[in-house]
């Protein structure tokens, strides 16, 4: 069984611009075909537009509210509110609350820096 606490998983810098704190990928866990993480950013902050060739995502938002772009369509996103982001999609996240914005993202397949693209 493998059990991992966010609490011990170390946050870094994705391409994007977004701090993750992974809970399981490829390089903490014998993952196979998805990622488990936690992203997180501030009070104004937005990831860098983007776009992922292989990995389809899910965004949970868990903390605070922001405004998520895919494609040409946006939208406000709060707690509970459950994103598809299909690969190939073009997309950003900008936090518009005051405090910081929390994620749990789920790639399929896992996320891996070199699937991150700008358009």
């Amino acid at each position: 069984m493998i059990v991992r606490s966010l609490a011990g998983a170390r946050p870094f810098t994705t391409k994007d611009g977004s701090t993750i704190r992974s809970l399981l990928d490829r390089s903490n866990a014998p993952v196979m075909n998805q990622s488990l993480a936690e992203a997180t950013l501030p009070p104004s902050g937005a990831t860098e537009p983007h776009y992922h060739q292989d990995s389809e995502e899910f965004y949970y938002v868990v903390q605070g509210e922001g405004r998520m772009r895919i494609g040409e369509e946006e939208r406000a996103v709060t707690v509970g509110d459950a994103i598809l982001i299909p690969p190939g999609a073009v997309h950003t996240l900008r936090n518009t609350g005051t405090g910081e914005l929390k994620i749990l993202c789920c790639c399929a397949p896992p996320y891996a820096h070199e699937d991150t693209y700008f358009p």
